[in-house]
This record gives C-alpha cells, structure tokens and sequence, in this order.
C-alpha cells in the first residue's frame, strides 16, 4: 500500500473533561476520496476541526503526521500553509462581493501597492474553470445559487495550492443535479492528485464517490472499509454508525386520516423585490387530520416560498388566495395570526431563522409559546425548565442540561428543538421544511418516528423534503411542484420516484 499522505494517532480531544474524540487513528492514501460516516455528535467535525488547526496543537492528545512527519498546526493558516484546506458546511464567503474578490480576499493580487483587476479577474477565472464554474468572474456572489457557491468554495480552496481537501457535509444543501456535479468534481479533483476528506450523511454519495470509508461512533474509529469490498454496502454503514441494524429505514405507521383540516386555493405569490415576477401561481392544495402530505419539487421550484408565504405572509409581495382551516376562512397575514390560528413552520435554515444559537435550549423551546408561561405578566422560570426537560428526554436530545447553548449542539440535536418548539405550541398544521437536512440516519430514523407520532395525534403535516425516497417513505399523498405550479397529485400507492421526477421537470 502507498504510504499515507496523511494519519493522525490516539488524537483525543476534550470539552469541559468530556471526550469528544477518543484515540482516534486513521490513514489517508494520497490521491484518494476518505468519507468520514457517523451519527451527529460522533465527533467527525471535531476531528477535522483538529486536522486544520481550529483546534490547534496542545489543545489535544494525540499526533498528526504529514508525508511521514509530524507537524503541529496552531490555526487555520498553518494548516493552509501545509495545504489542507477545509470548507464547511456554512459556506463561508460575501454575498456583496464579486467572485473574484471572494476567492482572493486576504491573498488579494498587488501591483504598486494597489490591487490589480486584471490579473485578478483572470486568474480568478483559471480557478473557476478548474472547478467547472463557467460564471463571469465579476459576478456577485449573492447572484449564484448554493451549488454554484460551493463550487466558489472550491475554487477558493485551489488558489491555496491545495493537496487535501476537506469537505464538511458539501451537498446538504443542494438539489440533485448540483449534488452530481459537485460529485463529479470531486472525483475530477482525484485526477489531479488532490486528496479529499468528505464528511456526509448521504451514503449513496458516499458510495458512489469514495475509496474508503471511514466510520465514527461516539468518538472512536469503528471500522474502516473499502468501497470495492462486495460486502461494503449501506446497510454495512448504517449498522457500524449506530450499533445495530435499521430493519427499514422508516417506521412503521398505520395511517388514520380524518377530515380536511388546512385547504389553500389560488394561492399566488410575487417576488418581495420585484414584484412583477411570479413565485408561486395559482396553487391549491389540502391536507386532512393526520395525514402526512408531501411537496416535492427540484431546487427553485417554490416549496420554500410557498410553506413561507402561508406562514405569516414570511415571504413575497402582492399575495393573493385564500387559506382555510376546518372548512373556515382564516387570517395568516402575520406569522403571530398563523401561529394563533394553529399554523406552524419549521424552517429550512435552523441556524439563521429557526433558532436562537446563542440562548439555550430552554429559551429556544419555549420561544413561540412564552403566553402559556406567564403568570401576572412574569414568566415561571421553574415551569419553564420542566417542559424544557420534558422535551429534551422525549426527543433524545443529546446534552448535558437544558441549560446548555444550542449552537454547541450537532445538527440532529439542534433539529430536534426546532421540532420540540413547535411541538410545545401544539399547532394543529405543521409545514416542516427539510425536516432531517445535514443529520445522520440515526438521528432521521427517530424524527421520522416524531412525524409519525404527530400525524397519529391528528395533526395535518406538510413535508418538504429534497430527497424523493424520503418523501416517498413518508407521504400518504404528494404534490410535485415545479416553477412555481402543482404540476402533479399522486397517491403514495402509486408514487415512483419516476414518476414524482416527470411531474417536477414538467413546463409551465
């Protein structure tokens, strides 16, 4: 076997005398794809924190060893200067700069102590070919969708003479075909002697693109395999990353489905900032009690803008329709009136719009409800915490008290109390959106049980999900959208992923 371009030993990394990771050895080949698998917590992130000195030395026990020899780096730069370049999940770059400016931001290209355009712009646009990005160099950020952008943080990682690419969960994000390209990038990377460490939870991408795989549970190396080894599969994968085998990767469920609760008509939404284009055109949909009702759509399609304009009239300009609950008009006009009228939106975006990442997870459960914790105008602290714990053993949250700051928290974790939220303000219709985005098989398994639990309580749920065997799994009916229009209604008896794909490439 080639020697390792890269291996660490017995690294173990504590939190306030907690183990995060535990002994953890590895070996990366050079020239080669390594995807680290694991249930949120496991402590992948925090073992690449390690690797590009976000973590730096001393702040850990443990060797890192580079081309043969130990090295020890103190930040970011210093692993960037040694070639290791990480991007994470959270793409950080400007949105009001260009391009150009974004990839060499800090590195910027100097002639006469001024910055020189022109090599800049061409030389952004070398980078942007190599990461098969075809967009004018000058073109800002904010303008390219989420797949373009990664493909930004890629071509930003090149300019750094990169040699091991780490990328944290890079298609979460992204719809379908984004996904393939970026999949197919990183395997073009490969020809170019690039080594890549890809964190995800998608394990057909992890399948399709890597050489070996990597699996982390609570801290410590279970298992290395090989793709190419015939016993290597997802059901291999799942069992190493949660300890036991998933018998399907859905609960069960019986639906009882009862009478229409929520009914949209006509709904039509505009662009907030131009108000000439339409969003959302004329849909009308339904969903009963205790049916679970699924709204598939490729990127772009207008699930988001649709479930966000219902809610509180969150998104667009010039709406028009109507919403009914149990056959009667109702007011959404303000996300206050949706909420009091039963309505509840679970965002897509946990970090920047559904919760609050410095509070704890206390304020954050009881944030939408806080009226029904109020006596005499002052907020009962004590009852406060007890359903906060009530809710953290419910939903298995993993942390060590209610008290404990959400943003430390992983993913899967943090979805949960988005989740417990909204449970608290027990609305009678919940629009979740991406519900299981960028968390672990796990971790969904058991909030696909908590969608089940409330669909069995009566609840009417819209799910929106980017991954059509997840909404298969789940749905009793879906509604595929595409540029802005219903352009199909299909009973779970009869849905195929085909069949779902025709419905959501279909024109106008």
């Amino acid at each position: 076997m080639t020697d390792p371009i890269l291996r660490t030993s017995g690294i173990t990394k504590r939190f306030h005398g907690i183990p995060a990771l535990s002994d953890v050895s590895l070996d990366v080949a050079p020239g080669e794809v390594h995807a680290i698998c694991g249930e949120n917590g496991a402590g992948k992130s925090t073992l690449m924190k390690v690797l590009s000195g976000v973590h730096p030395a001393g702040s850990f026990e443990g060797s890192i060893e580079l081309d043969g020899s130990e090295v020890s780096f103190r930040s970011l730069s210093d692993s960037e200067a040694h070639g290791i370049v990480i991007i994470h999940q959270e793409l950080a770059l400007i949105p009001g700069l260009s391009v150009a400016e974004n990839l060499f931001l800090g590195n910027e290209v100097l002639r006469g102590g001024l910055i020189d355009w022109r090599e800049t712009n061409e030389r952004a646009a070398e980078l942007m070919a190599r990461a098969g990005l075809d967009e004018n160099p000058t073109a800002l950020v904010s303008e390219l969708g989420v797949g373009k952008q990664q493909l930004v943080e890629i071509a930003k990682a090149l300019s750094k003479d990169v040699r091991i690419l780490i990328l944290d969960e890079p298609t979460a994000a992204l719809g379908a075909a984004d996904s393939e390209r970026l999949l197919e990038l990183i395997d073009h990377l490969r020809t170019q002697g690039i080594t890549c460490i890809v964190i995800s939870h998608k394990l057909r991408e992890v399948l399709q693109v890597a050489d070996r795989i990597t699996v982390i549970r609570d801290g410590e190396v279970v298992e290395t395999m090989r793709r190419d080894d015939p016993e290597t599969n997802e059901g291999r994968i799942i069992r190493a990353m949660v300890g036991r085998d998933l018998d399907s990767l859905f609960p069960p469920r019986d639906p009882d489905i009862g009478d229409e609760l929520l009914r949209v008509e006509n709904w039509r939404v505009h662009h907030p900032a131009d108000p000439e284009r339409v969003v959302i055109d004329d849909v009308s949909f339904s969903v009963r009690a205790g049916e679970i009702v699924g709204l598939a759509g490729l990127m772009g399609a207008g699930r988001t803008e649709l479930a966000m304009s219902i809610f509180g009239r969150s998104y667009g300009s010039r709406i028009s329709g109507s919403v009914f609950k149990n056959g009667e008009h109702i007011d959404v006009g303000t996300v206050r009136r949706a909420i009091d009228n039963g309505i509840a939106y679970a965002t897509e975006d946990r970090k920047q719009h559904g919760l609050n990442l410095v509070g704890d997870i206390q304020e954050n459960i009881s944030s939408v409800a806080l009226r029904r914790l109020t006596r005499g105008g002052l907020l009962d602290l004590f009852r406060e915490r007890k359903i906060a714990d009530a809710y953290r053993y419910k939903m298995n949250v993993k942390a060590p008290n209610v008290a404990a700051i959400t943003g430390n928290l992983s993913g899967g974790n943090q979805q949960k109390i988005v989740l417990s939220k909204w449970l608290f303000a027990n609305p009678d219709v919940l629009i979740l959106d991406e519900p299981t985005r960028g968390i672990d098989v796990g971790a969904k398994y058991e909030i696909y049980g908590f969608i089940n639990e409330l669909a069995a309580q009566g609840k009417a749920i819209v799910l929106i999900s980017s991954e059509l065997p997840e909404i298969l799994g789940l749905a009793d009916r879906i509604y595929a959208l595409a540029s802005g229009r219903i352009t199909g209604e299909v009973a779970r008896a009869d849905a195929t992923q085909e069949r779902l794909m025709r419905c959501m490439t279909a024109g106008r």
